[in-house]
């Protein structure tokens, strides 16, 4: 998680007012009202944004989790995490031992929500106008790789494969291959506004105002023939200016669950003085917060600077005074649930060491204090993300090494600022696109990589990430993702922060909770239900 640069984004993002309830604590259900859901995102389409439910474009844990509900993927995350099984696909796999040759069959009888059907040239359609369009703001590197789709007859497709990539079913098992029909999208432009149309779970419905979604109801699609197992028939997605407010619905009975975002004390206090008829669910998260940088702005251009920054600031103080209930420190891009995990950062800098930090400015020849900005998103995060950022800069402030301001922006202009390398300094976060260290590394050091980063590690690029994507099993994979671990560590092109939790809050006759939301922050509908309270 935009993709996935995201702290705890669970669900779309919206921007809304309260709306009325659909009354009382008995909200959703089979046959009944909407299960309605609670959110304090925001999303709206802009001029730099105006396609934010478009596949070729939608590149955030919020849009993509609109569209994991509507749109179908040939595969799919399976319930409680591992590889990918099949949805749109009756059958996937590798025709090579070298990992180059993917074939998928398409279900029988596949159609979209208004009955046309699907077929394999839909397929392929899809898949290449996420690579022509090419959107710099887009999920097109997941898909780069791709050298040439075949289809055989309504239901075979191939894809070969530029280089040997075990990871790829796990690419198109997310919505950057969403199947889309050529009679609605267009194969090389956007499709601007927020409607979606597929052959997923749900249909969507939105109602917006000014370009903002104001409402986002999902109804069960009468035409799905994947293998998913609904327990309601329509879910509504809410947003509210604050936690404060989400909260107070939720004890009222006006929404049946709350996501994102729970603030620290709203899960402090659910935890240690529950209410009767809520329950506080805590879950797996593979979310991270890092710091990136433009390493072609003279402020942070000389290695030396990330490596002081690096060595002075305090993961532990940070995770323990803003995020005590939801974070701990983070020492490598990739979290320490992930397969090839090590601790690079703390294996070269150690605890935080001002003496070492003036030594890597001092053997550059570089004067202190450093003057920089920090610039965070004000509307992304979460609420604490200022809090954040004023300890980041009392940190490194009591150093006397540098002299940091912060600065905050609304996600729409930060994401576009950040793009264009308006910012030496900024802070971020990402869900990943799926649960394997290639996807902590690749969007941040491969070619067309999601922060338009200017740094280049060759090594990374040309032997490293591909050798990785060779092994099969992906365990066999940890060496070279050890090795490039070590390269960021030295060369800090982004440097890691904490790594965080995730927390739901439901009424207690809601059932299917613990399944709305696996490890990778996707969103799970389908799963939510109506028992007893």
């Amino acid at each position: 998680m935009n993709r996935k640069t995201l702290v705890l984004p669970a669900v779309i993002g919206l921007l809304a007012p309260v709306l009325a309830a659909c009354g009382g604590p008995d909200i959703g259900g089979k046959g009944g009202d909407a299960i309605v859901v609670g959110t304090t995102d925001q999303f709206s389409a802009t001029k730099e944004a105006p396609a934010p439910f478009d596949p070729a474009f939608a590149y955030d844990a919020g849009a993509w989790n609109v569209l994991r509900q509507t749109l179908q993927t040939l595969m799919r995350a399976p319930r409680g995490g591992g590889e990918p099984v099949p949805d749109a696909a009756s059958k996937c796999g590798f025709t090579d031992t070298q990992n180059e040759s993917y074939r998928c069959t398409l279900r029988s009888g596949l159609t979209f929500a208004d009955g046309d059907a699907v077929t394999a040239e839909d397929v392929k359609f899809s898949i290449e106008r996420v690579l022509k369009i090419k959107n710099d703001n887009g999920p097109v590197a997941l898909l780069s790789n791709i050298d040439m789709i075949e289809t055989n007859g309504d239901s075979g497709i191939v894809f070969h494969l530029k280089t040997p990539d075990a990871t790829f079913p796990y690419k198109i098992a997310t919505p950057a291959a969403g199947i889309v029909d050529s009679d609605t999208y267009k194969a090389k432009q956007l499709r601007d506004g927020v409607e979606v149309d597929g052959s997923g779970p749900y249909t969507l419905e939105t109602e917006t105002e000014g370009g903002k979604v104001v409402k986002a109801v999902f109804t069960k699609n009468s035409e799905y023939k994947g293998d998913l197992k609904f327990q309601n028939d329509k879910v509504e997605l809410r947003s509210f200016p604050d936690a404060a407010s989400m909260e107070k619905a939720l004890r009222d009975g006006e929404i049946s669950l709350m996501t994102r975002t729970l603030d620290q004390d709203q899960i402090k206090k659910l935890s240690e003085n529950p209410v009767e008829g809520i329950d506080l669910i805590e879950m797996p998260g593979l979310e991270i917060r890092y710091l990136g940088f433009n390493t072609e702005d003279s402020v942070v251009k000389s290695k030396a600077v990330r490596q002081a920054l690096a060595a002075v600031i305090d993961r532990g103080q940070l995770a323990s005074k803003v995020y005590p209930a939801t974070a701990e420190p983070l020492y490598s891009i990739i979290p320490n649930t992930i397969v090839g995990h090590q601790n690079s950062f703390f294996n070269k800098y150690g605890e935080p060491n001002r003496q070492k930090a003036a030594g890597f400015l001092r053997a550059a020849g570089i004067n202190t204090p450093v003057k920089l900005t920090l610039n965070y998103t004000t509307d992304h995060y979460g609420t604490a993300t200022k809090a954040e950022f004023e300890v980041l800069q009392e940190q490194l402030n009591a150093s006397d090494l540098f002299d940091v301001t912060i600065e905050g922006t609304e996600w729409s202009k930060f994401r576009e600022n950040q793009k264009r390398g308006e910012y030496a300094v900024y802070g971020m976060g990402w869900f990943p696109d799926f649960p394997d260290a290639d996807n902590y590394v690749a969007p941040f050091l491969d070619k067309d990589n999601f922060l338009n980063s200017p740094y280049v590690s060759v090594e990374t690029r040309n032997k490293l990430i591909p050798e990785s994507r060779r092994a099969t099993d992906r365990g066999s994979a940890a060496k070279p993702f050890e090795r490039i671990q070590e390269i960021v560590a030295n060369d800090v092109p982004v440097l890691p922060l904490w790594q965080g939790k995730q927390y739901v809050a439901a009424r207690d006759d809601i059932t299917g909770v613990e399944w709305a939301i696996n490890s990778s922050s996707d969103l799970q509908l389908w799963e939510l239900g109506r028992g007893v309270s």
